[in-house]
């Protein structure tokens, strides 16, 4: 293990605690905070240099494998999944996100960053504004779906997300009800945060030059520190959005998104 460890499993713990909170106050996954901020931890310590976004995106979608399922099981107990979409989309979802986890392993973290970075900007638009599209149509069939459950692993797989800015909007657009879409959403995040991990590891197995504790693309003392810090705070994000007014929330998280994408442009001179 590298000598700093110890500050950085706090500092990876104090990253979990935020992404728990925000989580359960807003619904929303981790990886848009985790992502960012993990790409600078790495590279202020000077670890995965060249391949800090391969890393950063893979422990992302791997701590969502822990993240989901107490979300995925709060939503059941309402009742409130769509299972048999899930079971139609996920084909596609794991197809597209494990192509997607193996063909970004061999990007250029550039091509990666500017991905992601332009991908803030559109979810920090659509958390700002509020975007809910009208329902238009019925769901597609089973070659459609599949194929939007492709779109949506693969571009998840390259921003380390559960696919919940994509895959709630798409449920929307084909007249699934906000709450049942958002609880379908939680349950396909589960299959892209499998697809995704595993295409990571597999993606940077025996690659050289990644830090100690790395399981090809998984930072495995990251993951360890975001899953225990996600696990306390979680819970009380989600009693905290009973008591506040959810619009000026997520505008807040929505300047909180422009600020992480502005400071990974800035890193572009550095």
């Amino acid at each position: 293990m590298p000598e700093l460890a110890p500050a950085l499993l706090a500092a990876y713990i104090g990253l979990g605690l935020v992404v728990g909170f925000v989580a359960g106050l807003l619904g929303v996954g981790g990886g848009l905070i985790i992502v960012p901020v993990l790409i600078m931890l790495l590279h202020a310590q000077g670890l995965a240099a060249g391949m800090e976004p391969q890393l950063a995106l893979g422990t992302s979608l791997a701590s969502i494998l822990f993240t989901s399922l107490s979300s995925v099981r709060a939503h059941h107990r309402h009742g409130a999944v769509e299972w048999p979409l899930v079971w139609r989309i996920t084909p596609g979802i794991l197809l597209g996100t494990l192509a997607g986890a193996l063909f970004a392993a061999q990007m250029p973290a550039l091509v990666l960053k500017v991905f992601f970075i332009a991908f803030l900007f559109y979810a920090a638009a659509q958390m700002w504004l509020d975007f809910k599209p009208a329902p238009h149509r019925a769901l597609p069939g089973r070659i459609g779906t599949t194929l939007a459950g492709g779109v949506i692993g693969a571009v998840s797989s390259w921003v380390g997300i559960g696919g919940g800015t994509l895959s709630v909007p798409f449920m929307l657009w084909h007249n699934v009800t906000l709450h049942r879409a958002i609880a379908t959403s939680a349950a396909i995040g589960f299959p892209i945060a499998i697809a995704g991990a595993v295409g990571y590891v597999l993606g940077g197995w025996n690659t050289a030059g990644l830090p100690p504790g790395s399981a090809g693309f998984v930072y495995l003392p990251a993951l360890a520190g975001i899953v225990i810090g996600s696990v306390f705070t979680a819970p009380l994000g989600a009693r905290t959005a009973h008591r506040l007014p959810v619009r000026p929330l997520k505008r807040i998280f929505a300047l909180l998104l422009v600020t992480l994408a502005l400071r990974m442009v800035w890193t572009f001179q550095n």
